[in-house]
C-alpha cells in the first residue's frame, strides 16, 4: 500500500505545475529582492543619472556660452582688423599727401635757389663786365692818349683833356658798333 500511495502521490505531482510552497517562497524572495533593489540600487542609479544629466546640460550650456563668447570675440577682432585697415589706409593717404607737399615745397625751394643762383651769376657777370669795361677804358684811354700824342705831336698829359679825348673816342666806337649791329 505504501507503494501504491507513493505511486499515487507520484502520479499526482505534475512537474509542470509548481508546488504552492515554492510559488509562495518565490514570491516572498522576489518581493524582498524587489524591495532591496528599489530601496538601495534604484536611488543610486537615479542619483548618478541626474548628476550625469546635469553635467551634460551644464557642459552644453558652458559650450554654448563659450561659443557665444568666441563669436563675440571674433566679431570684435574682425571689427578691430577693419578699423586697423581703415586707419592704415588713412595714414598711407596722409603720408602721400605730405610727401606730395614736401616734394612741391622742395621744388619751390629748388626753383627759388636756382633763380637766386642765376641772378647772383648775372650780377657777378655784370660786375665783372663793368670791371672789364672800366679796365679796358683805362687801358684804351692810356693807349689812345699815348698814340694820339705821337700822332699829334703834342703831349696829352693833362688828365681832363685825356679823359675828354678817351670819352669821345669810346663814344664814337659805341655808335659805330650800334650802327653795324643795326645794319646786320
Amino acid at each position: 500500500m505504501k507503494s501504491l500511495l507513493i505511486a499515487a502521490a507520484a502520479e499526482e505531482h505534475n512537474p509542470l505545475i509548481p508546488e504552492w510552497i515554492e510559488v509562495i517562497l518565490a514570491l516572498v524572495v522576489f518581493g524582498i529582492l524587489f524591495f532591496a533593489i528599489k530601496k538601495f540600487v534604484v536611488p543610486n542609479f537615479e542619483k548618478t543619472f541626474a548628476e550625469r544629466s546635469q553635467a551634460i546640460e551644464g557642459g552644453i550650456a558652458a559650450a554654448a556660452t563659450k561659443q557665444a563668447e568666441a563669436d563675440a570675440k571674433l566679431a570684435e577682432l574682425e571689427q578691430q582688423l577693419a578699423d586697423a585697415r581703415h586707419e592704415a589706409a588713412r595714414i598711407r593717404e596722409e603720408a602721400r599727401e605730405q610727401g606730395a607737399a614736401i616734394i612741391a615745397e622742395l621744388r619751390e625751394q629748388a626753383n627759388a635757389e636756382s633763380a637766386r643762383i642765376i641772378e647772383h651769376g648775372k650780377a657777378q657777370i655784370e660786375a665783372e663786365r663793368q670791371q672789364a669795361v672800366t679796365s679796358l677804358r683805362a687801358e684804351v684811354g692810356t693807349l689812345a692818349t699815348g698814340l694820339a700824342g705821337r700822332i699829334v705831336g703834342e703831349s696829352l698829359e693833362d688828365d681832363e683833356r685825356q679823359a675828354r679825348v678817351v670819352e669821345r673816342f669810346l663814344a664814337e666806337l659805341e655808335t659805330a658798333d650800334a650802327s653795324a649791329a643795326g645794319d646786320a
